[in-house]
């Protein structure tokens, strides 16, 4: 484990910055001057007052379309603005004492990536020819397009070959130009596409300049543990127990939420997985559960079990969104947000101060980070457990999707540190429906 010491603490918002300031859905061939990351500047006391010790930004270098299709690692996209304005969110970010994790797009590129256009222009002839994982045709001259490997079957990503030192030497220097520009660490996307070798050799590399970094990988599903320890990864993203939040309410299914959680204590036994409820890549929560109410069941899993939260901007707020299988099918769950925080509407109060509540619950508890969990009771309905980094600090979770009460052994645990329940006799009742952490 090379965890840095302050992601100990750390909770992320995390941002879409395309969509959140309604940036054009391409790129053009004469950008106008726009300086729209500085539209994030407003909400950094929001993402303060919501409790986040930092700021996720998804993609923000120049790119075609979506931002996970870069032309340009070392530019700001011209949609957003600047480096200068990067460097200014940067700074009034770690005024406010909050992190910056950029996103890392490294297994494939847009085709207008310049050592991509070389290989066009050239042939195979080409300097960065090696860079790609090429088949050229017979007798093929500078002009003559090469069959590639892409991402996933979009063709219009263009994977890397990890294989090609040069490729490696790459991704080191990109990421530590940003990080001496204030960033404080990278999300990998789709780091279950590349070697785990590649990460090995590159964070190793970047760590001996910038021994803070923080590298978190994305992981669908897998072998976690081996992606960890063989990448020299912090951490991955916990999908595993998203899924196992939402379905577990929707299908009052508890017992698949206790066997999530059991496989999760393994995770922590290695490191802290990045936990989430929402992202820029699936819907969002209150879309995903047939019931919008019991959100808040879902934020109270995630920021009362180990790992390190992130919160999908506007989840916070009780937004919705589905995404869909379909060109444009993100833009529904990545949307512009208002100019300013006094401009959201007074709907998302109750889903943004249950929100705050938890967070600083967390905060009161920093051991939460590694600590894991003891199923206490369990039914379709019902699910209490002990969340513990030691015999002196644990609390206890109770979630109730019956519609009558429940009742739970509060020995222990004598006071309603948060949600809703009452305490006598060593007992605590929780109304139909409802939630509460007892400590």
């Amino acid at each position: 484990m090379n965890e840095p010491e302050w992601v100990q603490h750390a909770i992320w918002w995390q941002v879409y910055p395309l969509g959140f300031v309604g940036a054009e859905k391409a790129a053009t061939p004469h950008p106008a001057d726009t300086h729209r990351l500085l539209d994030l500047v407003p909400w950094l006391d929001y993402a303060v007052g919501l409790g986040a010790s930092g700021i996720a930004l998804g993609p923000v270098f120049a790119s075609e379309t979506h931002g996970y299709d870069t032309t340009d690692y070392f530019r700001i996209d011209s949609r957003l603005g600047t480096s200068e304005d990067f460097d200014t969110l940067v700074s009034e970010a770690h005024q406010r004492g909050l992190r910056v994790l950029l996103d890392g797009v490294f297994n494939h590129t847009g085709r207008s990536f310049g050592p991509f256009r070389e290989v066009l222009e050239q042939g195979p002839a080409a300097a960065s020819a090696s860079w790609f994982s090429l088949e050229w045709p017979a007798g093929a001259v500078p002009g003559v397009e090469p069959g590639y490997r892409d991402f996933e079957g979009h063709h219009h990503l263009v994977a890397l070959d990890h294989t090609e030192p040069a490729v490696a030497d790459f991704v080191v220097e990109v990421m530590q130009h940003w990080l001496r520009r204030g960033a404080d660490g990278w999300r990998l996307d789709a780091a279950y596409a590349v070697p785990s070798s590649f990460w090995a050799d590159v964070t190793a590399r970047v760590r001996a300049d910038h021994p803070d970094t923080y590298f978190v990988g994305e992981y669908i599903h897998g072998d976690y543990v081996s992606a960890v320890v063989d990448g020299g990864l912090d951490s991955v993203t916990q999908y595993e127990l998203w899924k196992a939040v939402w379905s577990s309410l929707n299908d009052a299914n508890f017992f698949e939420l206790a066997a999530a959680l059991e496989r999760h204590n393994a995770l922590l036994g290695t490191f802290a997985p990045l936990t989430f409820i929402g992202n820029h890549d699936v819907t969002r929560i209150a879309s995903k559960l047939t019931d919008p109410a019991l959100v808040q069941h879902a934020v109270a899993v995630l920021l009362t079990v180990g790992g390190t939260p992130s919160i999908y901007y506007g989840d916070e707020q009780g937004y919705r969104g589905i995404k869909e299988d379909r060109a444009g099918g993100d833009d529904d769950v990545r949307p512009l947000f208002p100019s300013s925080p006094s401009e959201l509407s007074p709907i998302g109060q109750p889903v943004f101060s249950v929100h705050q509540e938890l967070i600083g619950l967390r905060r009161r508890h920093p051991w939460l980070h590694r600590a894991t969990t003891d199923i206490v009771q369990l039914s379709n309905e019902a699910l209490v457990y002990r969340i513990a980094a030691s015999s002196s600090e644990s609390l206890v979770v109770a979630l109730n999707l019956s519609h009558g009460t429940l009742s739970v052994d509060a020995a222990g645990a004598g006071s309603v540190l948060a949600g809703q329940a009452s305490v006598a006799a060593g007992r605590a009742v929780l109304p139909g429906r409802a939630w509460a952490v007892l400590g």
